[in-house]
């Protein structure tokens, strides 16, 4: 797959700008499931598109099913409430495992252990986050298991709808949104499997659904420390890199050791911010034509020159 990555649009559009550098002219699907019951209110980005636009209404199809498939929504809220649970005892642990390894990288700063310190404040922190991970992959399997989503009958004609769609189209946007929201309507429907070449073009939480994993992330929060939780894995789509939506308020890039951190944690994965008007491309694992985005690099220093 190739396509576009984008930082928020809500301010400074580079939608359009994208579409023109790659060069598109062509109807497009569009899921702006994130935005829940605002999701038909797309006029600015039929606009910005080209008017070519499909809205693929995942969100209202998703409320539909839940209205006809009760046995559907009753499997769902199971799962989603087990979802929710694990990710609570996650945050609990991975907030205690972030002050345990702030206080010792300030009691070894400068002492000889300060590095073999860092390292196993880092592992113990990528564990937690890959037994949450293999947490939430048991919990999705299970559910499958049990829905038999693909088999279901509220659910395959939406699918069958959506596939025509998608056979119509050559461009894929996702918008942002509430980012749990999104991920769940975008798997209901199988869209990753239901994609034939389809250039993406998604931005915010749609880039960061549409990724290996999902994070999420605010270091200086109104409340407590920031540690950022993997709230589950994504749908895969392009390889390589975390997105990192709105880094101007959410990251701390002026901290050395919050941005390696966050680098050591996310390894191999790059991580790169996006703020508005920011965008990259990609072609599979190749990323190129990147504009105002930076990576966060292992050492602590954050730089724009990264791309394949």
């Amino acid at each position: 797959m190739k396509g576009a990555l984008l930082g928020p649009q809500h301010v400074v559009s580079s939608v359009k700008t994208v579409v023109q550098a790659l060069a598109l002219d062509a109807r497009v699907a569009l899921v702006t499931a994130g935005w829940q019951e605002r999701e038909d209110q797309d006029a600015e980005l039929h606009e910005l598109l080209g008017k070519k636009t499909l809205n693929l209404n995942l969100y209202k199809r998703g409320e539909q099913v839940f209205t006809s498939d009760l046995e559907y929504r009753k499997l769902h809220r199971a799962k989603q409430d087990h979802l929710r649970q694990r990710q609570e005892y996650y945050r609990y642990r991975i907030n205690r495992f972030g002050d345990a390894a702030l206080d010792i990288a300030r009691l070894a700063a400068g002492s000889a252990y300060e590095e073999d310190e860092a390292r196993v404040s880092i592992e113990s922190i990528r564990n937690c986050d890959l037994a949450h991970l293999k947490h939430c992959r048991e919990a999705r399997e299970e559910f499958e298991h049990l829905a038999k989503q693909n088999e279901r009958e509220s659910i395959a004609k939406h699918r069958e709808e959506i596939a025509n769609i998608l056979r119509s189209t050559k461009v894929l946007v996702i918008a942002g949104g509430h980012v749990a929201v999104l991920l769940n309507r975008l798997r209901m429907f199988g869209i990753a499997e239901l994609l034939d070449n389809q250039i993406l073009i998604a931005w915010s939480g749609g880039a960061m659904v549409t990724g290996e994993q999902v994070v999420l992330f605010h270091e200086s929060p109104p409340q407590g420390r920031g540690v950022s939780e993997v709230m589950d894995e994504g749908l895969g789509l392009h390889h390589g890199i975390l997105p990192l939506p709105n880094p101007k308020m959410r990251l701390q890039l002026d901290n050395p050791l919050r941005v390696g951190w966050l680098a050591r944690r996310n390894v191999p994965n790059r991580c790169i911010a996006f703020d508005h008007g920011e965008y990259v491309m990609f072609d599979k694992k190749k990323w190129f034509g990147a504009v105002g985005t930076q990576w966060l690099k292992a050492d602590g220093t954050v730089t724009p020159v990264w791309t394949s």
